[in-house]
C-alpha cells in the first residue's frame, strides 16, 4: 500500500505549484479587468457602477456556463496528454471552441430577450435604465471570451500557459487602454461613459481570442496537439465527450454563481448603494480568489495526467499539496482585507454610506475565503478524476438549499442588511468544502499513512 509521505506531498506540490503559477497569474490578469472597470466606471458615479454590476452580475450566468462547458477541454486534453493522444486534444480544443461559440450566441439572445423587463428585478429606477445598452454590448463580448477560455484550457493543459498568459495580460491592458479612450473620450473619440466601458471589453476579448489563435497555430511545440483544420464540422463524438464532463461542471459553477448573482440582485433591493459596496467587496475577494482557482485547475490537469497514466499513487499527495497551498494563500488574503478594508474601500468609491457597507463586507469575506479557497480546489481534484455529477448537486444543495435562505433570512428577518447576505454565502462555501474535501478524499484510490 503506498504511503503518503512528506516528500512525496512536498514533490508534487512543487510540481503543481510550478504549473499553477502562470494559471494564477493568467486568471488574475483577467480579474484585473474587472477590477479596472470598477474602479473606472466607478469614478462615474454610484449610479453607473449600480448599473455594471447588475448587468454584470446576470451575465455571470452565461460565462461561467460557457467557462464550465470549456473546462472540459482542460480535463480531456490533460488526459489525452498523459496517453499520448494528439488527436484526442486537437479534437477536443476544436469542438470546445463549436460549444463556446454556441453558449455565448445563445448568450446574446437571452440578453436581447431580457433586456425591456428589467423593471422587474426590483432594482433602483435609474440603475435599470442605465444598464440596458451596456449589458447587451457586454453580452456580445461572450463570444470571443468563451472561446478564449477554451483555447487557454488546451494550453494550460499541454503545460504551455505563459505564451496565453502573456495574450491574455496584452489583453487586460488593451481593455484599460480603451477603457480610458471610450468612457471619457480621449484621442477624437467621444465620452460615451458606461457604454464606452462595454464597448472597451468587446473589442479587447475579440483581440485576445485572435492573439491566442493565432500564436496555436503558428506554435512549433504545439504543432502536433492543435487543430490541423479549425473548420471541419463538429464531431459527434468528441462534442459528447465534451458535454459529459462540461455540463455537470458548469452546473457546479452556475450553483455557486447564481447565488452570487441572486444575492446581488436581492443586494439592490436594498439600495444602490449596498449594491456598489458589493460590487467593489466581490471584486476585491474575487481577485484574491483567482489564486485558488488557479492552483485547482493545475491540480484538475495534474490528476488528469496521472489518472491517465494510470498513476494513482501520485493522487493523494497530489490532493495534500494542493489543500495547504490553499490554505495559505487563503490566510493571506484573509489578512489583508482584516488589516485593511479603509483603505481598499476608499480607493474605490467617494460616497460616504458605500464606502461604511464595502469596508464591512471586506471584513466579512475575510471569513469565507478559506471554504472558498478549498471547495474550489478539491472541486479540481475531483474533475481530474471524472468525478463531476455528484459534486455539482453537492453545490446545488449548499448554495440554494443552505446559502441563499440562510443570507435572505440574516438580511430581512434580521436586519443585518447587505452583510447578511454575505453571511449566508459564506456558510454555503463553508459547507461546499467539507462536503467535497471528503468526497475528494475517498474517491483518491487508496488507504494512505503520513510518514
Amino acid at each position: 500500500m503506498p504511503s503518503l509521505s512528506r516528500a512525496s506531498v512536498f514533490r508534487e506540490g512543487r510540481g503543481t505549484l510550478i504549473l499553477a503559477i502562470p494559471l494564477i497569474a493568467g486568471q488574475v490578469s483577467q480579474m484585473l479587468v474587472g477590477l479596472a472597470d470598477t474602479l473606472m466606471v466607478g469614478r462615474l458615479g454610484v449610479v453607473p457602477l449600480a448599473a455594471a454590476t447588475f448587468a454584470n452580475s446576470i451575465l455571470y450566468l452565461p460565462l461561467m456556463f460557457g467557462i464550465g462547458m470549456t473546462m472540459a477541454v482542460s480535463i480531456r486534453v490533460s488526459q489525452a496528454r498523459g496517453a499520448h493522444d494528439p488527436p484526442m486534444a486537437r479534437e477536443a480544443l476544436r469542438n470546445g471552441l463549436f460549444i463556446g461559440l454556441l453558449v455565448g450566441l445563445l448568450s446574446v439572445g437571452v440578453a436581447l430577450l431580457l433586456t425591456p423587463f428589467f423593471h422587474y428585478f426590483g432594482q433602483d429606477a435609474e440603475v435599470s435604465s442605465a444598464a440596458g445598452v451596456y449589458f447587451l454590448i457586454v453580452a456580445v463580448s461572450m463570444i470571443p471570451a468563451i472561446g478564449s477560455m477554451a483555447v487557454k484550457n488546451h494550453a494550460d493543459a499541454m503545460d504551455h500557459p505563459w505564451p496565453a498568459f502573456w495574450i491574455m495580460l496584452g489583453g487586460v491592458a488593451l481593455n484599460v487602454l480603451l477603457n480610458w479612450i471610450f468612457i471619457w473620450g480621449r484621442w477624437g473619440a467621444p465620452a460615451m461613459g458606461l457604454e464606452g466601458a462595454g464597448i472597451a471589453t468587446l473589442l479587447a476579448r475579440v483581440a485576445t481570442l485572435a492573439g491566442l489563435i493565432a500564436w496555436s497555430r503558428q506554435s512549433r511545440t504545439m504543432h502536433d496537439w492543435v487543430p490541423r483544420n479549425w473548420f471541419r464540422p463538429p464531431h459527434g463524438p468528441s462534442i459528447r465527450s465534451l458535454i459529459k464532463v462540461g455540463l455537470p461542471t458548469s452546473l457546479q459553477l452556475l450553483a455557486e454563481v447564481s447565488a452570487f448573482v441572486v444575492a446581488a440582485i436581492v443586494i439592490g433591493m436594498i439600495s444602490k448603494e449596498a449594491l456598489a459596496s458589493h460590487q467593489v467587496a466581490i471584486s476585491c475577494a474575487a481577485t484574491v480568489f483567482m489564486v485558488p482557482l488557479g492552483l485547482s485547475m493545475a491540480l484538475t490537469v495534474r490528476i488528469g495526467e496521472a489518472w491517465g497514466a494510470d498513476a494513482k499513487e501520485r493522487l493523494r499527495p497530489l490532493v495534500v499539496s494542493a489543500w495547504l497551498v490553499a490554505v495559505g494563500f487563503s490566510l493571506i488574503g484573509a489578512s489583508i482585507f482584516l488589516l485593511f478594508p479603509e483603505t481598499i474601500a476608499s480607493g474605490f468609491l467617494t460616497d460616504p454610506t458605500a464606502l461604511q457597507l464595502t469596508t464591512t463586507l471586506l471584513i466579512v469575506s475575510a471569513a469565507f475565503q478559506f471554504g472558498d479557497g478549498l471547495q474550489i480546489v478539491s472541486m479540481g481534484g475531483l474533475r481530474g478524476l471524472n468525478d463531476v455529477n455528484v459534486p455539482a448537486w453537492l453545490a446545488v444543495f449548499a448554495y440554494w438549499v443552505v446559502a441563499l435562505p440562510v443570507g435572505w433570512w440574516l438580511a430581512f428577518h434580521q436586519d443585518w442588511g447587505v452583510s447578511g447576505m454575505w453571511w449566508g454565502i459564506t456558510l454555503g462555501l463553508s459547507l461546499t468544502a467539507l462536503l467535497l474535501g471528503v468526497r475528494l478524499w475517498r474517491k483518491s484510490g487508496f488507504i494512505a499513512k503520513v510518514s
